[in-house]
């Protein structure tokens, strides 16, 4: 057999024979499973297998990942979660309250296949499947755990379903979760001050779940059943995808976050209303931030809409504030989504105050605020524009934001890609140019990215220190 037939069968069987997970940004709480003094780490780096301790590091694969405000949940592919980071409401599900700097098996789910996973502020929820079914229990269910979910473990969740509802999907915003359905249902529950349940009204205190029933396609038409097929929360709002590929937004807009030229209740939206600004343009993905929503198209295009005072629009600078009043001869419609990228956007996901996209060429772009490094290489702030993240290797799965950290997971599917992998293992200073010149010339773009940007990096930290030496007080007073 020879190399074309090795590549053939590989992709034929289309299964990763490795995977990585990158993470970088802000580790207060070991968010990014480093335990360096450091608070903030910009580098990407891949997390080694052996922190994972399943025996056989090489076979390591992973098939979802998930960032909170200041933890972060791994789903392997042979259905265990590994969550690490902050704890203090018992979002990690081991049953105490116990920050950890490495990743932990979550044992009670140790019975179940999970399938994907979600985080939020300070609570996580997981899709999973009994590993041994007599055929008498539903095939995906959903598990909670963390604040406001009743326990410190994962419990076993069917809220206002039934218990043989299927599960298709989970999303955690900062005070309240949604779950879908595979026949296209939603129920929330958690708090709903700001309208964020879709419930037609706002409430005080701890609410339980309910299905939403009532979707406003036009202002004037009576609300209707929608069937859906995405969801995704942000910190107080929520958005949705029909089948048709129409989105809807509800919860609270302040920042123009709903994407919705003007709001029935105020500052808020009480049931799931569709954007009427994306009329005609079918969407397959949505996802939800702090203040700021994105949506990818059909065709690969991705929209943006909400708050983009510290770039998280990827449209350069702006106030960021929410107005549908004229101002001098301009309408600021600062909450209308606007198109960012055009096309060749996969996926796209949002952060506290940050996004992050993975394009069709393999490559990995971010935007907004930017102070521990989440969003982009560069040492700055913010990051007005979409930004190059140069560091990692592999075709991206998956890419996950939290509230200062980020994440992406990648796969090698090819005999190209698992020599780009090993490759990328062994990069130091001495090798890297080396590397870097075989890369170019054999395209493997991802791991000469990797080589040029390590050597960027020790160039830069090398100017630094001796620039330190010589004049030390004005060094630290830049960096501070």
């Amino acid at each position: 057999m020879d190399v074309d037939d090795v590549l053939s069968n590989l992709r034929v069987v289309g299964v990763p024979t490795k995977s990585a997970i990158y993470i970088w940004g802000y580790n207060h709480s070991g968010q990014t499973a480093r335990k360096g003094k450091e608070c903030h780490l910009r580098i990407p780096k891949s997390l080694p297998p052996k922190l994972f301790k399943l025996g056989n590091g090489e076979s390591l694969r992973w098939t979802d990942i998930a960032c909170g405000r200041e933890h972060t949940a791994a789903v392997a592919s042979d259905g265990s979660l590994f969550t690490w980071g902050a704890n203090d409401f018992g979002q990690l599900g081991d049953g105490t309250e116990e920050s950890a700097k490495e990743p932990k098996k979550v044992k009670s789910l140790e019975t179940e296949l999970v399938k994907s996973v979600s985080c939020g502020a300070h609570c996580t929820a997981a899709v999973a499947e009994p590993r041994e079914n007599d055929g008498t229990v539903s095939k995906s269910r959903l598990w909670v755990w963390g604040q406001n979910q009743g326990s410190d473990y994962p419990r076993l969740f069917w809220g206002a379903f039934t218990p043989d509802t299927v599960i298709k999907q989970v999303s955690c915003g900062a005070v309240h979760v949604v779950a879908l359905s595979e026949d296209g249902l939603l129920q929330a529950w958690g708090y709903n001050e700001y309208g964020q349940l879709g419930r037609g009204c706002t409430s005080q205190g701890l609410q339980g779940a309910r299905v939403l029933t009532a979707y406003a396609r036009f202002l004037d038409d009576a609300p209707e059943q929608v069937k859906i097929v995405r969801v995704s929360c942000g910190e107080y709002h929520t958005a949705a995808i029909s089948e048709n590929g129409e989105v809807y937004t509800w919860g609270l807009g302040s920042m123009g976050q709903l994407g919705h030229c003007s709001l029935q209740s105020g500052d808020k939206e009480l049931i799931p209303r569709r954007i009427v600004a994306l009329d005609r343009i079918i969407i397959r993905d949505v996802s939800c931030g702090g203040v700021h929503s994105c949506a990818v198209t059909e065709g690969g295009a991705l929209y943006a809409w909400g708050g983009g005072h510290v770039g998280q629009l990827g449209v350069g600078p702006q106030s960021g504030l929410f107005s549908c009043s004229l101002n001098g001869s301009d309408m600021l419609l600062r909450n209308i989504p606007v198109l960012v990228i055009p096309s060749g956007v996969r996926l796209a996901t949002c952060g506290h105050s940050h996004t992050l996209v993975s394009m069709k060429d393999g490559r990995i772009y971010g935007w907004g605020y930017n102070s521990y490094g989440q969003a982009a290489n560069a040492k700055s702030t913010y990051a007005w524009f979409p930004s190059p993240v140069d560091w990692c290797v592999g075709e991206v799965r998956r890419l996950a934001a939290g509230g200062g950290h980020s994440a992406v997971l990648t796969d090698a599917c090819s005999l190209k890609e698992l020599c780009e992998f090993k490759l990328a293992e062994t990069v130091n200073l001495s090798n890297a140019e080396l590397i870097e010149d075989v890369a170019s010339r054999t395209g493997a773009d991802a791991l000469a990215r990797l080589c040029e940007k390590l050597r960027e990096h020790v160039h830069d930290q090398v100017e630094c220190e001796l620039l330190e030496k010589q004049v030390p007080g004005e060094v630290k007073a830049k960096a501070g």
